[in-house]
């Protein structure tokens, strides 16, 4: 592997935590919203990673352990997936939101969660951006090897 292909693993890193962002911050921004039924209201969205791994450049690397060596080349987002836990009604007659029975349904958004994933989140694109400085540097750092 060499030091160009860090940054585009970093890259699909930091785009991957983005969209993680992204996802967390519209949980968070929907987490009071309410409706009067169960199909109408906003369920918490996560995305969903995997791992792309380098395609194999030939077998004659002479490598005994060839199948096994595979290389990762950063993580793709597969899509976004809705939680399918239940929403939770909430008996609230005097809401302008309540049904005939006096319910109102709230999101299934846990905001003490999605503010520990934020956490996380910012932290793993700051240390893809972290890496990219650091093999930045490192690469500057070959070319003044001749001078």
């Amino acid at each position: 592997m060499s030091l160009s292909n860090v940054f585009n693993i970093a890259g699909s890193g930091m785009s991957a935590q983005s969209t993680r962002l992204n996802t967390i911050s519209s949980n968070i921004a929907n987490a009071e919203t309410v409706s009067s039924s169960v199909d109408q209201t906003y369920r918490a969205r996560h995305p969903v990673f995997a791992t792309m791994f380098q395609q194999a450049s030939g077998t004659a690397n002479g490598s005994l352990f060839a199948e096994q060596d595979s290389a990762g080349a950063g993580v793709q987002v597969l899509g976004v997936v809705e939680d399918k836990s239940e929403l939770m009604p909430r008996y609230e007659p005097n809401h302008p939101a309540a049904n005939e029975e006096g319910y109102v349904y709230y999101p299934n958004v846990n905001v003490v969660e999605e503010m520990a994933d934020m956490i996380s989140a910012s932290r793993s694109f700051q240390t893809n951006a972290e890496l990219m400085n650091t093999a930045k540097t490192m690469l500057q750092k070959v070319l003044t090897l001749g001078q």
